[in-house]
């Protein structure tokens, strides 16, 4: 099977045998544009030839000739999408989910529409990552395109026309836009309208693990592999990323430990709460309850590349001798504590303006005092979350099932472990998303019964070479709950509060 994780800095292409081992890879790297402040785009063509040349990379070896490859998959970065004419060539450059070009139109579209209405149908709080507040923007700032555009596609639709010729896509794909009806399964029809788009402008969508089309000769020769391949319906690289990591059934969470840390819990019921977004689950039928931090291992990498201006080999031997660290600064570095919004907050505050915290400093902290307060607080907004979601689900999470640059760190997972109270377990998979989508073709090419018997069986290998568990422990557990529940829960509504009173005094040019 080949598995593709088109996410926003490049695209990987996996081939998976049965067992979920790697086969062959290939890898291309995609730029990303910065025309404006708080803009981020990328040219649409550019996702094209990454994905010809990551797969010409994985499928050219010896040891994994074409014609085994009985199905791909794409699991795409979410929310990014480009508008596109009737021959399907983009009108503009695609619009990456961390642009923040919409942000000033959330309010309107709230008053209008109704934020309750947009969180109620679309399972996401209004926010300015949703791919709806920049189609608004195209249309009020850009109506030239706007006018012009046949079809508004994601990342997986796009590459999906170019594959089959269909302008087609997975359910769990463009649920993350915000433009489509959880409850329904189908296109948000009154809110399309409300923004000026037929639903026939939004390509045709199709449930995790269906077979949506089959490669044209023209890009089977292009991209290296047998025509007539089939291609099969996928989901976002977040929700891949749990099917990758073995999340199949009820009660398991997945804990991506990246430059945003995220969570994503089993869900057989659509629920919502400010506490999470709702997204499409990898299983047919369910749903993934999403928590997300945007500063993850990017406010770890702050810290040493900006703070500390180390790069390259001294940034990752400062990494090292940091992790060494941890068990020799007690827990609570002495008294330095971190609200870790460095990119803003979304659950359970929704609020793009938002900024990190430090509070406590005194002339005995260190580099490693900050380091371990860094982990921790990452590691309380974690506790935070899940707070959330065990209320939504009348249970608490029971495991998580670590993956991402920081689960390599022992002492980062025994903090998480210490800090929520729960079990954090290592995998040793490395390309989950890829690995999801993998996982998807094979289940939507008959090699297994359905999704989760694909996914039990594809990830077996990995939770069986977990490289260790993290048990809290319960003296720390109670000294962090303390700390939790007497000074962080409550530090960034005091801070917030604080500050809106000081811009209602003095203005907010100030």
């Amino acid at each position: 099977m080949l598995g593709i994780d088109a996410s926003t800095t490049a695209c990987k292409a996996v081939v998976w045998d049965l067992h979920g081992r790697v086969v062959a890879e290939g890898r291309a790297a995609l730029p990303l544009l910065r025309p404006r402040l708080l803009w981020h785009e990328q040219p649409a063509d550019a996702w094209w030839d990454a994905l010809v040349t990551a797969i010409r990379g994985a499928v050219s070896g010896s040891d994994a000739p074409a014609r085994r490859i009985v199905g791909l998959c794409i699991a795409p970065q979410r929310e990014t999408f480009v508008p596109v004419d009737r021959a399907g060539v983009p009108l503009r450059n695609g619009i990456v989910w961390m642009d923040e070009r919409a942000g000033v139109l959330l309010p309107r579209i709230a008053q209008e529409y109704g934020a309750e209405r947009v969180h109620r149908e679309t399972g996401k709080p209004l926010s300015g990552n949703l791919s709806l507040g920049k189609i608004a923007w195209l249309r009020d700032h850009e109506p030239e395109v706007f006018a012009k555009t046949a079809k508004f596609l994601d990342v997986a639709g796009f590459l999906i026309h170019r594959m089959t010729g269909e302008y087609r896509t997975g359910w769990g794909c463009v649920d993350p836009m915000g433009l489509w009806d959880m409850a329904l399964a189908a296109w948000d029809a009154p809110l399309l309208d409300y923004l000026g788009v037929a639903v026939d402008q939004m390509p045709e969508a199709y449930p995790p693990g269906a077979v949506m089309g089959r490669l044209t000769a023209e890009a089977a020769e292009v991209c290296g592999l047998p025509a007539g391949l089939p291609v099969v319906a996928g989901v976002g690289d977040g929700q891949s990323g749990g099917l990758g990591a073995g999340i199949a059934v009820p009660g398991q969470t997945y804990l991506n430990l990246g430059t945003a840390v995220v969570t994503g819990t089993y869900s057989e019921h659509y629920v919502i709460d400010r506490a999470f977004r709702t997204m499409v689950g990898g299983v047919p039928g369910t749903f993934s309850l999403e928590t997300v931090l945007l500063g993850g291992t990017y406010t770890v990498t702050w810290f040493v590349e900006t703070f500390l201006g180390a790069r390259g080999d001294e940034a990752a031997a400062l990494l090292e001798r940091f992790d060494a660290s941890l068990s020799r600064t007690p827990p609570g570095a002495e008294g330095l504590m971190l609200v870790p919004y460095w990119n803003s907050a979304m659950a359970p505050y929704w609020d793009a303006g938002a900024s990190g915290i430090v509070v406590g400093w005194r002339g005995i902290h260190t580099p490693e005092h900050l380091y371990r307060a860094i982990l921790e607080g990452i590691a309380f907004e974690l506790r935070l979350h899940a707070e959330g979601v065990d209320a939504a689900l009348h249970r608490a999470v029971a495991r998580y099932t670590a993956m991402g640059g920081g689960a390599r760190s022992s002492g980062w997972r025994q903090i998480v472990a210490d800090v929520t109270g729960t079990s954090v377990a290592a995998t040793e998979v490395t390309e989950a998303a890829a690995l999801g989508a993998g996982i998807l073709a094979a289940a939507g090419t008959g090699l297994f019964a359905d999704v989760r018997e694909a996914t039990v069986e594809m990830t077996r290998r990995y939770r069986d070479a977990d490289t260790g568990e993290a048990a809290p422990d319960a003296a720390r557990h109670t000294e962090y709950a303390h700390l939790y529940e007497e000074v962080y829960r409550g530090l960034f509504p005091a801070v917030q509060t604080r500050l809106d009173r000081l811009t209602a005094l003095t203005g907010p040019d100030l």
